[in-house]
């Protein structure tokens, strides 16, 4: 599920990168947030009965709200703010420090998780990956430092969603974590979007690109990041963030012919060290506890 939840989201920086060129970063991402929330809906409808999901999202909406913001309106526009000014590949790398952020972040809010030499040493080894990666220069002067910047800030936006939601998904469903979430997000970008209307219908590359993100790189993914979660919590889903760049980076070299360098490759191995120092010593765990379980 994280190598999937990774490879989704890798090129997501893609269609970011493609949809921005015709359309801002407001507009496009409130539709992308609302268009996933009405997918999600008959989903919750189907998976709890109409009744009980709608129940479900008019009590919770607090918390649906507040992810709404951390994990959806402002994240969203500083990532496709960013891609506006550098390469979708320099996007998925800066969104690695999301590991970062959530291993502080948890360190002081979730104090009950185990932290363990293994874990801090695939922290270090995955953030020297990182550095060896964001050692390309970008180009376009101060706005390209900027654009990264952005991506950088909206890394500390999704690790303390994640902080958060790991506390809430224990006693609200994932699911309507995600529908509320993705409404309330797009709602909540819908005045500025409307201030940034396209003067034109964007071209089929651009709607192509944007149903992508949204069907794939939000619905599906929503599912998928909320159950994870829920099973692993937030330190251990942050480690996806490190697969991350391979993926982006694989992606935009593929689809945009974007350029990759040998330092690249080092900082993919370095990477991938740290992810399984982070957390292999927990799936051994996991698996030596299920062969003792009774059949």
């Amino acid at each position: 599920m994280v190598f999937l939840l990774a490879a989704i989201w890798g090129v997501s920086y893609v269609f970011i990168k493609v949809a921005v060129e015709d359309i801002e970063p407001a507009p496009m991402m409130a539709m992308r947030a609302l268009l996933a929330g009405l997918l999600l809906l008959p989903y919750l409808a189907v998976t709890m009965g109409a009744r009980p999901a709608v129940l479900a999202l008019r009590t919770h909406w607090r918390p649906a709200f507040v992810l709404g913001a951390l994990n959806a309106a402002v994240p969203f526009w500083l990532v496709a703010w960013g891609e506006k000014h550098i390469d979708s590949s320099i996007a998925g790398i800066a969104q690695a420090t999301v590991a970062i952020f959530t291993f502080l972040l948890a360190a002081r809010f979730l104090p009950h998780e185990s932290v363990g030499i293994t874990r801090i040493l695939g922290v270090a080894v995955g953030f020297v990956g990182v550095a060896v990666l964001a050692g390309f220069d970008p180009g376009g002067g101060w706005i390209a430092v900027a654009g990264t910047f952005a991506v950088v800030l909206s890394s500390l936006s999704y690790a303390t969603s994640g902080v958060y939601g790991q506390l809430r998904v224990r006693t609200v469903p994932g699911p309507v974590l995600a529908t509320g979430s993705m409404l309330a997000g797009g709602l909540i970008l819908l005045p500025l979007a409307l201030f940034q209307l396209p003067s034109r219908v964007p071209d089929a590359e651009a709607i192509g690109a944007l149903l992508a993100l949204t069907i794939l790189g939000t619905t599906f993914a929503q599912l998928l990041l909320f159950r994870l979660l829920r099973l692993y919590g937030s330190r251990r889903l942050s480690l996806v963030t490190y697969l991350i760049p391979g993926f982006a980076l694989f992606y935009g070299v593929v689809l945009l012919d974007e350029p990759i360098t040998v330092a690249a490759l080092g900082g993919l191995v370095l990477i991938l060290g740290g992810v399984a120092l982070a957390s292999g010593d927990q799936l051994l765990r996991s698996r030596a506890d299920a062969r003792e379980e009774p059949a």
